[in-house]
C-alpha cells in the first residue's frame, strides 16, 4: 500500500512537471511568433539584412549543389568513356608484343631460298605468317603507308636524311620498319628515311 502511495506521488509530480514544460514551451512558441510577425512587418533592419545573408547563403548553396551535380555527371560521362576506350584497346599490349614475331615472319620469308627442295616449307610459313596477320587484322591492327608519304611525327621516326632527286624535302624515301595502327591509336611508329 505504502509503494502504490509513493508511485501515485511520483505521477502526480510527473505530470506537474509535464504540465510546466508543456506551459514554458506554449510560451516560447508565443514569443517566437509574435518575434516573427515583427520581423515580417518590418519593423526591425536587423531582420532584413538577416534575410538577405540568408538568401546569400541559400543562393551559394545552390550553386555548390548545382557544380556538384554537373562535376558528377561529367566524371560519370569520362568513366563511361574510359571504359569504352579500354575495352576498345584491350588487346593493345598483346598485339604490340606480336608485332616483332610479325617482322621475323616478314624477314624469314624475304630470305627463304627459291629451291624446289624448300618450296613446301617456305609456302607452310607463309600459310602461318598470313593466319596471323589475319588475326591481327581482325582486331583492328594495319600497316602504314610511309613511302612517298610528307613526313608526320605522329606517324614517322626519322632515323636518317638522305638527298634525293625522286622526292622533294620531307618526304619518306624509304621504310626501314614497318609502322602499325591498331584501329585509329598509333601502336608502332614507323622508321623511316626522309629526304632533304
Amino acid at each position: 500500500m505504502k509503494e502504490e502511495q509513493v508511485q501515485d506521488s511520483n505521477e502526480i509530480q510527473d505530470n506537474a512537471i509535464n504540465e510546466d514544460n508543456a506551459a514554458d514551451t506554449a510560451e516560447t512558441v508565443s514569443e517566437t511568433d509574435a518575434f516573427t510577425a515583427d520581423e515580417v512587418s518590418g519593423g526591425n533592419t536587423e531582420t532584413g539584412d538577416d534575410l538577405k545573408r540568408l538568401q546569400g547563403l541559400a543562393d551559394e548553396f545552390q550553386g555548390r549543389a548545382l557544380r556538384v551535380q554537373a562535376d558528377f555527371d561529367n566524371f560519370r560521362r569520362r568513366t563511361v568513356k574510359e571504359k569504352e576506350e579500354l575495352a576498345q584497346y584491350a588487346t593493345s599490349k598483346l598485339v604490340a608484343e606480336l608485332l616483332p614475331v610479325m617482322d621475323n615472319f616478314e624477314r624469314a620469308l624475304a630470305t627463304a631460298p627459291a629451291t624446289p627442295e624448300f618450296e613446301a616449307f617456305t609456302k607452310g610459313v607463309n600459310m602461318i605468317f598470313r593466319q596471323l596477320e589475319g588475326v591481327l587484322k581482325n582486331e583492328g591492327l594495319t600497316a602504314m603507308e610511309t613511302v612517298a608519304q610528307p613526313f608526320n611525327p605522329e606517324y614517322h621516326q626519322a632515323i636518317m636524311q638522305v638527298e634525293s632527286e625522286e622526292y622533294e624535302e620531307g618526304i619518306v624515301t624509304e621504310e626501314v620498319q614497318k609502322g602499325y595502327l591498331l584501329k585509329d591509336k598509333v601502336l608502332r611508329p614507323a622508321m623511316v628515311k626522309v629526304s632533304m
